[in-house]
């Protein structure tokens, strides 16, 4: 069994901040592979459903952000789970908006939430983290990570939530190549091949010359009178 986490702020007040990519990759998620219901557990919600042939639960801490790792910590324990067990999906400020990389282990980067997970299970845990860009300036950073995407950025935050529902399996049975594969056939999808089909043509038989009618004889016509009697 593992636990696939979503860092996020609830209630309807943050639910498109960028902060809450977490909380939509788990929705995403949820939705496309038949997950049961979100159930109130652990200081969260809580779904439960199969990834290719792994069962997963789906846990999205109702803490706010600065203390999820009172809910991981409390699911982790229920279930006797090692941080090994733990993947954590959240934002990340250092990755280009519409990034996605894996990772596990290694520091909090100051993220809130990650930093609450460090002091309750360790960092031994595995992270998705989803780029939202950067706003440019540290003072800057709070406001912009608790406001909403904008309307420009819903195409690629679509494909990105699509790509990581699509790879989910592949993430579940420890295959994160698998996973990123799947997420950039949604980003950057093959482009079909710009070199025009030649148009099929039916064979048309060469038919020889008809000398008799004198079509393509060069001769003038003396030779022609000529060669007649010869």
């Amino acid at each position: 069994m593992q636990i696939f986490v979503g860092l996020g702020n609830p209630g309807a007040k943050y639910a498109g901040n960028r902060h809450n990519i977490g909380f939509m990759a788990l929705d995403r998620i949820a939705a496309d592979h038949g997950f049961g219901p979100w159930k109130a557990k652990f200081q969260g919600q809580l779904a439960e459903g199969m990834l290719g042939r792994e069962k997963v639960l789906l846990l999205k801490p109702e803490t706010f952000m600065n203390l999820s790792g009172q809910s991981v910590g409390e699911a982790m324990r229920f279930y006797k789970l090692a941080p090994g067990d733990v993947t954590v999906f959240h934002d990340e400020l250092d990755l280009a908006p519409g990034k996605c990389k894996v990772k596990t282990g290694g520091g909090h980067a100051g993220h809130n939430g990650l930093r609450s997970i460090h002091a309750h299970v360790g960092e031994a845990y595995r992270r998705v983290r989803l780029g939202i860009g950067h706003p440019g300036r540290k003072e800057l950073v709070a406001a912009y990570v608790l406001h909403d995407f904008h309307k420009a950025d819903q195409d690629w935050l679509d494909d990105l939530l699509r790509g990581m529902s699509d790879g989910a399996a592949y993430l579940a049975e420890g295959d994160p190549g698998k996973f990123m594969n799947a997420v950039g056939l949604r980003m950057s999808p093959p482009r079909p091949s710009r070199t025009p089909a030649k148009p099929k043509t039916d064979a048309v038989p060469k038919v020889a010359p008809d000398d008799s009618a004198g079509g393509n004889d060069t001769r003038n016509p003396l030779q022609r009178l000529a060669d007649k009697f010869r």
